[in-house]
């Protein structure tokens, strides 16, 4: 690939560990042409109110014009090493009781990014809410929480049904670029094993997701940020999902998700190599980049 490209890469203005320049350097010394630059953001709401119950890990609203000053600040610096690009990875959260937060373009144009990348990390319940990207025991403390049965079981395929029905609507009501993640709740079902990906109506609500990706006309990453931290040995999506994105057609990307310099290329080679397994001849990234595989 000549060209060597992520747009899903964090910092310390949100829950990254090293600066954006940092970054920027060691994207340079692993040889990528391009890095964009995605902090979590929930605009417009503020992400203190989720304090009582998680750290904050998206870009303070105080801090959002901070963080595109620098951006652009490094796009400046290095222009001529490396291509910048100024994004946010927007999530998606509706609430009556918090509010709402959906990545669209004309909500954050006054910050007038390069990209927008369209996640789902919060499912809301009639009784509460919580985050499938959690350390498996806080995901199941809240899965029994929000999913008990009568009998006192987990209600793993209504948890399921509900992430992947807010995917949709954010993809129905959304204006982006990219789908984050699109089976995120993956995670940490190795380890607390809430459902089994081999059932049908499992692969029913994957095909639903598909269908209604393709329509939104958005890029599809193949996620390798899992493998980096240690937290599953594989990619998002999985080979069954990716299947059917390509049988809809839909693009795709490869991006790291990359949370520390050493992650920014993490296990590139081998999602390359699932891609094309699954028949994909190229990758797809906002501004118009084509890279062959």
């Amino acid at each position: 690939m000549s060209t060597k490209a992520n747009f899903h890469t964090h910092s310390k203005f949100c829950d990254g560990k090293n600066t954006a320049e940092e970054m920027v350097l060691a994207a340079i010394d692993k040889g990528f042409t391009v890095l964009g630059f995605s902090g979590h953001c929930i605009h417009p709401m503020n992400p203190e109110f989720y304090k009582p119950f998680d750290n904050v890990w998206h870009i303070p609203s105080s801090d959002i014009k901070s963080y595109t000053e620098e951006i652009r600040r490094l796009k400046e610096k290095y222009a001529g090493q490396l291509q910048i690009y100024l994004g946010f990875e927007a999530d998606y959260f509706d609430s009556p009781e918090y509010g709402t937060a959906i990545p669209d373009k004309t909500s954050y144009a006054e910050f007038s990014p390069d990209y927008l990348i369209g996640a789902v990390h919060f499912v809301t319940t009639d009784k509460g809410f919580y985050t499938v990207d959690h350390h498996a025991e806080v995901i199941k403390e809240n899965l029994i929480k929000l999913y008990s049965k009568p009998n006192g079981e987990i209600d793993g395929k209504k948890a399921v049904c509900d992430y992947f029905e807010a995917e949709r609507t954010m993809l129905l009501k959304g204006n982006f670029d990219i789908l984050a993640h699109p089976d995120l709740l993956r995670k940490r079902n190795g380890e607390l094993k809430i459902f089994d990906e081999n059932e049908s109506w499992y692969k029913d609500e994957l095909r639903a997701t598909a269908k209604v990706i393709a329509n939104a006309g958005v890029i599809t990453e193949i996620n390798t940020g899992a493998i980096a931290r240690g937290a599953m040995d594989d990619t998002y999506p999985s080979q069954q999902f990716l299947e059917l994105l390509h049988n809809y057609g839909v693009p795709v990307c490869i991006n790291s998700d990359a949370h520390t310099t050493d992650g920014l290329d993490c296990a590139f080679d081998r999602a390359a190599e699932i891609a094309k397994k699954t028949g994909y001849t190229e990758l797809v990234y906002p501004e118009n980049i084509i890279v062959k595989l």
